[in-house]
């Protein structure tokens, strides 16, 4: 028995599609892989300055941001005060010098975070 087509048929194995537009399909397809694998930043958004290490999110609200300071201060305080009394002399002295600039630092931060919640309806 004779075959009419050969086993198996000729093809080109570069694409199935017509040779219409071949750079054009290419151009495209290579736009839309960009778009999920390699996204472009959002132009809205500037980025952190050059050599800038920690930011802060824009959408954090007073209460929260003044929560965390005073959760900071008090582990800074806590860390100071007990590096302070393992030293003498002018060196403890000077560290709680520091002690006290964290304490006033975080009696304004809870003083602050007092005037929000009153201001808050309940």
């Amino acid at each position: 028995m004779f075959k009419a087509t050969p086993n198996p048929p000729d093809t080109d194995p570069a694409s199935p599609r017509p040779k219409t537009k071949p750079q054009k399909h290419d151009e495209v397809t290579d736009r839309v892989l960009d778009h999920y694998l390699n996204p472009k930043p959002d132009k809205s958004e500037a980025g952190p300055a050059p050599g800038q290490l920690f930011t802060v999110n824009k959408d954090i609200d007073t209460e929260s941001l003044l929560a965390n300071l005073s959760e900071t201060l008090a582990s800074a305080n806590a860390m100071v005060e007990d590096l302070a009394f393992d030293l003498d002399g002018s060196r403890r002295h000077f560290l709680l010098g520091i002690q006290q600039l964290i304490e006033l630092g975080s009696l304004l931060a809870n003083r602050a975070l007092d005037i929000i919640e009153t201001r808050q309806p309940t």
